[in-house]
């Protein structure tokens, strides 16, 4: 498959209420669309990981992120703008429901404080596969819970292969680096915890 016929059919996929496995800007990792809470639990499953535990979104760009947390703090915006290396914001006042639509996020994406982990990916391809989808990309590691994080995608486990309706094809990994983002999380006055260097 073409690189542009890769990206359309993860597209279509996601759009339908699938699950993928993909190349992020860090690891590989385990997609579906944020505001489709059957999908997310497709994700949880998949991971044989407990659904209280919140997952790390994908968005294009702070518009995105905007249209899904209550309110952006001011040291989020300075901090995304000065970045170049992977960062995932944990922000406060996440917008959610439990039985979804497009303009709220899944309720088990987001963590029992009412925060959200979202990472606006560097990888081009990421970050054009979430700007059409025109809301967040669930992104968590190709893993079962509590197994290591794999680096390449030979590391995946056959089990997560088969699990997921689409796999992108390991030829269009031209950006994951194999380690995980540094993970801030912010407050409305300012504040900055650092969970993750």
């Amino acid at each position: 498959m073409k690189p542009e016929e890769i990206l359309a059919e993860a597209l279509r996929v996601v759009r339908e209420g699938g699950t993928i496995l993909y190349p992020t800007d860090t690891v590989w990792g385990l997609g579906c669309d944020a505001t489709n809470a059957a999908a997310v639990a497709r994700i949880f499953e998949i991971k044989q990981r407990a659904d209280s535990k919140s997952l790390v979104l994908l968005a294009s760009d702070l518009d995105m992120v905007a249209k899904y947390v209550k309110e952006i703090p001011s040291i989020a915006i300075d901090l995304v703008e000065v970045n170049d290396a992977p960062m995932t914001i944990i922000y406060p006042g996440a917008i959610c429901s439990e039985t979804g639509d497009k303009w709220h996020l899944a309720a088990s994406c987001v963590a029992a404080d009412g925060t959200v982990g979202i990472r606006i990916p560097l990888a081009d391809w990421c970050k054009q596969l979430v700007y059409k989808l025109g809301r967040p990309l669930v992104s968590t590691s190709a893993n079962i819970s509590g197994e290591p994080t794999p680096q390449r995608f030979s590391d995946i486990p056959e089990e997560i292969k088969k699990a997921v309706d689409f796999v992108v094809p390991p030829s269009a990994d031209t950006a994951s680096t194999g380690r995980a983002s540094q993970i801030l999380k912010v407050g409305l006055r300012g504040e900055i915890e650092i969970i993750r260097k």
